[in-house]
């Protein structure tokens, strides 16, 4: 099990979790808070992004070994088997759609979770195919980051007053877009070679630097205009900004044409501050009014 987890880097569920409470704890300002919501948004996201996680390795496993940068990853290195990957993809693709049960099931139901399940697990698990066509696959990435916050508010509220969560989810696809790009630079030589598409190899790196600033800068802007969107949204939020823009700033600092050697820690550690500090963020905001 602990060799799954690290297969599914189960610790960067970081970046799309927060959201999903984000858009949930807007929705609960205007909905009863029910426990049965909270464990149902958390198993879905988990199970979710786990199954997709463990079925990009397992269609990535052939290029992964003959990338220098990915060939210790677990399949490629044998320590763990494609049929046992397989296995627990599975097992975590029945446990989300399982979860939304919770919401079928409470008072009164909400049907749409179940209902949504399996057009969700398909576009999540697509995403890892995406690559072999399409140099927008990093947007691909982004729109199925995007359905966290989606999801979560339909979970809570249903089909109703949409406006807000997807002007959060937008947010959340360029977000993610932009530092996918930033990732996706360290493998531009290794895509070209293998015949794949991403910005970087269509573009070159520093276009995409370029690309990545721009889709984070977009992003910025989506999240200063939400509380038109919300009226729970306010002063506070809009201060606690600064400091997010300030973050994407100096993201793009750490990665250089000529120096990737700080992607990494761009695209691990600034982005896990940043998702889980708007998480706090909203929620100061919301017990402040």
């Amino acid at each position: 099990m602990r060799k799954l987890l690290e297969l599914v880097r189960f610790s960067h569920t970081v970046f799309a979790l927060p959201f999903a409470l984000l858009a949930a704890a807007l929705a609960w300002a205007d909905e009863p808070f029910r426990r049965a919501d909270l464990a149902g948004i958390l198993l879905c996201m988990v199970f979710a992004r786990t199954a997709a996680m463990a079925f990009n390795r397992l269609a990535d496993r052939r290029l992964d070994a003959r990338n220098p940068r990915t060939a210790a990853r677990h399949l490629p290195a044998g320590t763990l088997s494609a049929a046992a990957v397989w296995a627990f993809t599975a097992a975590c693709a029945a446990g989300f759609v399982a979860s939304t049960l919770l919401f079928v099931y409470r008072d009164p139901p909400n049907p749409w979770p179940l209902v949504l399940a399996g057009p969700v697990l398909a576009f999540l698990l697509g995403y890892s195919l995406a690559k072999r066509f399409t140099s927008l696959a990093h947007f691909w990435l982004g729109a199925a980051l995007m359905l966290a916050p989606v999801a979560a508010w339909i979970a809570v509220k249903g089909l109703t007053d949409l406006a807000a969560p997807a002007l959060l989810g937008a947010a959340v696809g360029f977000w993610v877009a932009g530092f996918d790009i930033l990732y996706a630079c360290q493998d531009a030589d290794f895509d070209r070679a293998e015949g794949l598409h991403s910005v970087p190899v269509r573009l070159g790196v520093p276009a995409s630097l370029r690309v990545a600033a721009g889709c984070h800068a977009v992003m910025f802007g989506l999240l200063a205009a939400l509380p038109l969107a919300t009226p729970h949204l306010g002063a506070v939020y809009l201060a606690g900004l600064v400091p997010v823009g300030a973050l994407l700033v100096y993201e793009h600092r750490l990665v250089r044409p000529d120096d990737l050697t700080r992607v990494n820690r761009a695209f691990f550690h600034v982005n896990g501050v940043i998702s889980v500090g708007l998480l706090v963020l909203v929620l100061v905001q919301l017990a402040v009014r």
